[in-house]
């Protein structure tokens, strides 16, 4: 949550977004931590406070609506999973994924109102990154085709199509037919 939050603090030009830097939220202990601390009176009822949902109720509902739109936790690619953003670096958030899993996307997803092109983390069968890139599009034209001749000796089992735009997009090792 609060990565996301630092996300939308960068890349939001509206300015209304909490800034949730250490600093920040140190500062501002006493409005977004100390109201959920009465009553608590051990470590173990400190542990049970959620960091992510007392970080949620600094926003008003419009924007938790914003956050989920522009700086979603999930994206879903042409194979159908839900792959998880990862937002660690909030000025270039980034998504691991099989190869074969974004076989027919032709452009790299974007997120902040459409802004943001998110790093994509090309991953081989074993989950190992393969190609790192913000532009899918010239992946496909340029770098595809070296990529995938190093693949096919290593995972011959796997699919490794000559038309990846057209090709089917599969979380197995070869699509169903």
């Amino acid at each position: 949550m609060r990565a996301r939050l630092a996300f939308m603090f960068l890349h939001d030009s509206s300015g209304d977004w909490p800034n949730v830097s250490e600093e920040s939220l140190l500062e501002q202990a006493d409005t977004w931590l100390l109201p959920y601390l009465d009553g608590v009176s051990s470590r173990q009822a400190l542990n049970r406070l959620a960091p992510g949902q007392l970080l949620e109720h600094m926003l008003s509902w419009d924007q938790r609506q914003r956050l989920d739109q522009d700086a979603p936790t999930h994206i879903v690619v042409p194979s159908g999973s839900r792959i998880p953003v990862h937002y660690e670096n909030p000025e270039q958030p980034y998504l691991a994924v099989r190869l074969q899993e974004v076989f027919g996307m032709l452009e790299t997803p974007r997120i902040g109102s459409g802004k943001v092109p998110l790093t994509m983390h090309l991953l081989s069968p074993a989950q190992r990154p393969v190609q790192v890139t913000s532009d899918l599009s010239s992946f496909w034209r340029n770098g595809y085709f070296d990529v995938k001749k190093d693949l096919k000796g290593r995972y011959p089992k796997h699919y490794w199509p000559d038309q990846p735009l057209e090709a089917e997009a599969t979380r197995r090792t070869r699509p169903k037919t």
